[in-house]
């Protein structure tokens, strides 16, 4: 009897510690947040719990909990994690670099502060896209804005007309950071009203650009948090509409159209000067950084927008710089908040989003002096790389030295990882099947969903010969894969315009891997290897599936939709809320910029061949992760239809993420193969929403295919949606 006894005493008191442990765990999205904070990848989690990377996004997803012994582990390291990353609190100084990038000047750090990481799904109280722009109050105008003005002085505020979104409540949604109460930018009108994101109005009596900045500064509340506790925060963004470029003393169109910035002499820029402001570089252009040497650790820097000027490029925002300024405040809130607070081209915050999520340094303690100091930040790219040669562009210094000018190089002297442009004859058989139609499908973010726990370099390349292959070495690799015979029918996996090779050539881990996949025996002449390594683009990966999968919500796409009604979604997506459409298009425009971004070549007429240039002084310039990626990206096109191959189904012609196939119907259904259960055939082309899956891209009538690809050789995949495709990568 005591020994039942025992044994129930010890059963209630196993269920008393469950109990305890359940009311100690926090959140799922509390836990991301706080992994994240401390700057841990999921794998390092997972290896630590000796559990599996699936099981730790599970966790924090709140599809599963942990059971013990692993839970009392998982709660040790929360634990220990939220007394080092509180929720609130104070958020230190920033520990990189006190001026902007670009800037002249030094860098000085501060200790490390706690990092402020934005939910992977913003709420809908947090999120200017998905909440209605309020109507706010706005008091009477106060005295004329001085540089003088006390800092303390609090913004005023009106009330505007309601946009067709605006509801009758005038609180603006509470913020995560009170030095940033008005969001991360304001759209700045003719009468001096600033439209903010949650659609609050402040009001700004500046008429000059420097008493604006020192408004911005002091007493706008602009801005938001940083991404990475090593990172910085986000400098105020002030887009400036028309009539207030005008107000402010800018004339309406740059009349230097290449350099695209005013002249030095101008008198906008000589008042900024007088007044001690900097310009970066790049000089007073549409997108214009303002600030001076950072003191005491603290920036001083505004970012604007001149729409007037063409700063938000109508390929990847749409006429979104025609909206009203409230409803415009609210499309780049949205971006902003899911993204990055815009500083340039979509490619621009495309790349300066890599930077933002793995920033190039964090601050050390100096052992001698006990001050902080730069350090380097394990796993990010923390200085320019030169490219080993066949990874570099041919106008690079490196190849310059091997090659003269107008070499063309071959095959083994050069790494062409780009994306598909292939087509391929008809065959008698499928002229005489009596297809009526042509149909694209086009994968989601497919660029994106190539970078998803991808393995780069990280660091400098080493030569070696006659290696053997190992898939986990990013790098470059001299092989030759004529021999593998394929089905003609389908595009090469590893050549862009999806011909066979015909000896030796260069190609990136992913593609070699590929053809291990398939069979192949792979033994290389020599390789350039990148020891340092890891999973750089995870991070980048994940806010922007968020943010694209977030906006693909708001206009009414929404994962596991059955298929038809997914596509009747997709097919009029664009048309529910134009505002939200342009969101779209730039985060997608920022995928394909950002990856085009680590090939930047050179710009700008003064460039002489051979010579070096700004980009390559960039941790991010890195042709060699582009290159990985981008062979990820087609190989796993090729996968996919290799699966659908075994169906009976072949492609006619790819470009890029986009095959057309020839089909009895006008849409995907029609030709996409099934199991017997009726479901997509695994391996195979999934319709959804989701990166990855596919969406219909377009139909042609078969006549228009054939002509196409008989008559005028050109690739259907380009206009099969009745416009010309892009193609991607760059």
């Amino acid at each position: 009897m005591p020994n039942d006894q025992d044994e129930l005493f010890a059963s209630v008191d196993a269920l008393l510690e469950q109990a305890a442990a359940q009311d100690a765990l926090p959140e799922p999205a509390e836990r991301k947040r706080l992994r994240e904070a401390g700057g841990l990848s999921q794998d390092q989690v997972a290896k630590a719990l000796s559990v599996r990377r699936e099981t730790i996004t599970s966790w924090e997803l709140g599809r599963t909990e942990p059971r013990p012994p692993k839970r009392a582990a998982y709660i040790r390291l929360l634990e220990g994690l939220a007394e080092r990353f509180p929720t609130q609190g104070s958020q230190g100084s920033e520990p990189c670099s006190a001026v902007p990038e670009g800037c002249d000047g030094p860098a000085v750090t501060s200790p490390p502060a706690p990092a402020v990481a934005p939910p992977s799904a913003p709420s809908p109280a947090a999120d200017p896209a998905r909440a209605p722009v309020p109507a706010p109050t706005r008091a009477a105008r106060t005295a004329p804005f001085s540089s003088s003005s006390s800092p303390s002085r609090r913004p005023s505020t009106k009330k505007a007309a309601p946009s067709k979104r605006a509801t009758t409540s005038a609180t603006p949604p509470p913020a995560a950071d009170p030095r940033f109460v008005h969001g991360p930018l304001a759209v700045l009108d003719g009468d001096g009203s600033a439209y903010c994101v949650d659609g609050l109005v402040l009001d700004c009596p500046a008429t000059t650009f420097p008493d604006l900045v020192e408004w911005t500064l002091s007493e706008a509340k602009l801005g938001a948090p940083r991404l990475h506790r090593h990172g910085k925060d986000a400098d105020p963004l002030v887009v400036i509409t028309a009539e207030a470029a005008e107000r402010l003393g800018l004339p309406r169109e740059l009349e230097d159209r290449r350099g695209l910035r005013l002249p030095e002499d101008h008198p906008v820029v000589r008042h900024l000067l007088r007044a001690k402001w900097r310009l970066t570089r790049r000089g007073f252009g549409p997108w214009p950084r303002i600030y001076r040497p950072a003191q005491g650790g603290e920036r001083q820097c505004v970012q604007f927008a001149i729409l007037p000027w063409g700063a938000l490029d109508a390929r990847s925002w749409g006429d979104s710089d025609q909206l009203p300024p409230a409803e415009l405040a609210r499309v780049l809130g949205s971006y902003a908040t899911r993204v990055i607070t815009p500083r340039g081209s979509t490619a621009v915050c495309g790349l300066e989003l890599m930077t933002a999520l793995r920033p190039p340094t964090r601050a050390v303690r100096d052992e001698a002096t006990g001050s902080w100091v730069s350090g380097p930040n394990p796993g990010a790219l923390t200085e320019p790389v030169d490219p080993a040669p066949p990874e570099a562009p041919g106008e690079h210094p490196v190849v310059a030295s091997l090659y003269p000018r107008h070499h063309e190089r071959t095959p083994d002297q050069v790494l062409d990882e780009e994306a598909y442009d292939w087509f391929r004859p008809l065959t008698d058989e499928e002229c005489a099947q009596g297809y009526s139609h042509g149909v694209g499908i086009d994968v989601n973010m497919a660029f994106a969903a190539a970078a998803n726990r991808l393995n780069v370099g990280t660091g400098p390349a080493t030569h070696i010969s006659s290696p053997a292959f190992d898939a986990k070495l990013p790098g470059s690799w001299l092989v030759d894969l004529s021999h593998l015979d394929l089905d003609p029918r389908l595009p090469s996996p590893f050549t862009p315009k999806g011909t066979r090779p015909t000896g030796p050539a260069w190609y990136a881990t992913s593609t070699v891997a590929y053809a291990v996949e398939l069979g192949a025996p792979v033994q290389p002449i020599e390789a350039y290897v990148r020891y340092e390594h890891g999973a750089y683009l995870d991070a980048w990966y994940t806010r922007l599936r968020d943010a694209y999968m977030a906006t693909m919500a708001d206009l009414g796409v929404t994962a596991g939709m059955p298929d038809d009604d997914f596509l009747a979604a997709m097919a009029r997506h664009k048309d529910l809320d134009p505002g939200q459409a342009a969101v779209l298009s730039a985060i997608k425009s920022s995928v394909k910029g950002g990856i085009g971004k680590l090939r930047e070549r050179p710009q700008g007429i003064g460039y002489k061949y051979g010579e070096r240039w700004p980009a390559l002084e960039r941790p991010t310039w890195s042709p060699h992760i582009r290159a990985e990626l981008i062979g990820k990206a087609r190989t796993n096109m090729h996968r996919k239809m290799r699966k659908l191959a075994s169906a009976g189904v072949f492609p006619v012609a790819v470009l890029s993420d986009c095959a057309v196939y020839l089909s009895h119907g006008a849409g995907p259904l029609d030709f996409l193969p099934r199991t017997e259960e009726g479901k997509p055939l695994p391996g195979g082309f999934r319709l959804g929403v989701s990166p990855g899956m596919v969406k219909h891209e377009g139909t042609q009538d078969f006549l228009w295919v054939a002509s196409m690809i008989e008559d005028e050789q050109i690739n259907p995949a380009r206009h099969i949606k009745g416009s010309d495709a892009a193609a991607g990568g760059e």
